[in-house]
């Protein structure tokens, strides 16, 4: 049978489900946080170390930052930085090391982001620039297009053409030429004014200077 826990198994465990709101840890003691703060997530732990002032909770929250680092960048990225931190000879808190990966990993993100879109802008140019090339071949939207799909504009223009052509052979022709001279002489007989006559056969020009004639005198005697 278990025994009855203690006081101090009591307060941790109550602390260790209200753990969220945990902030400035004052001066407890390490081996109580040892058993608090790895229940902490980073942001949580984060704010504890922030709000715990005047105190380095580093020889606790040391190896807590290495597994979240060896967690989020895997166990091979911890061991290049404990391998290049003995070469240097240097040490820093996994907390620094995290931030630094972390900001590390957020620009090469940006980086990748910026040359995507770098290739979309240009793939959008280039296809901007085909469509240009393109749009100076094709003829004008406004052209309509034939029954069977081809360009309506380049076959009325043929059809004009072979109009205009048979046109100029048809007026040129001397059956036309022929009709023309006689429709000109039908015209010119029909404005010409016709001598006004009268049944007896005279006109009336000599009726008129026939009836001016005085009759003879008569003589006197």
């Amino acid at each position: 049978m278990p025994g009855v826990p203690s006081l101090v198994d009591l307060c941790v465990q109550i602390v260790v489900v209200n753990v969220r709101y945990l902030g400035n840890v004052g001066e407890t003691d390490f081996h109580l946080l040892e058993r608090i703060l790895p229940h902490c997530t980073i942001d949580q732990l984060t704010h504890v170390e922030d709000s715990t002032v005047g105190r380095d909770l580093s020889p606790v929250t040391n190896e807590l930052w290495k597994k979240f680092y060896e967690r989020q960048f895997g166990a091979d990225s911890v061991d290049v930085v404990v391998e290049r931190m003995k070469q240097r000879k240097i040490t820093f808190k996994w907390r620094q090391l995290y931030t630094a990966k972390l900001q590390e990993v957020e620009e090469k993100e940006m980086r990748l982001i910026d040359r995507m879109k770098q290739r979309y802008e240009n793939e959008a140019a280039k296809k901007q620039t085909r469509q240009v090339q393109l749009c100076t071949k094709v003829p004008p939207s406004s052209c309509k297009r034939s029954y069977f799909g081809g360009p309506y504009n380049s076959i009325s223009n043929t059809k004009s053409s072979i109009m205009k052509k048979a046109k100029l052979e048809f007026l040129n022709s001397r059956e036309v030429k022929n009709l023309a001279a006689v429709k000109n002489k039908a015209v010119q007989r029909n404005y010409s004014v016709p001598s006004m006559t009268k049944p007896g056969g005279f006109s009336s020009v000599a009726a008129s200077s026939t009836s001016k004639i005085k009759p003879p005198m008569q003589r006197r005697f």
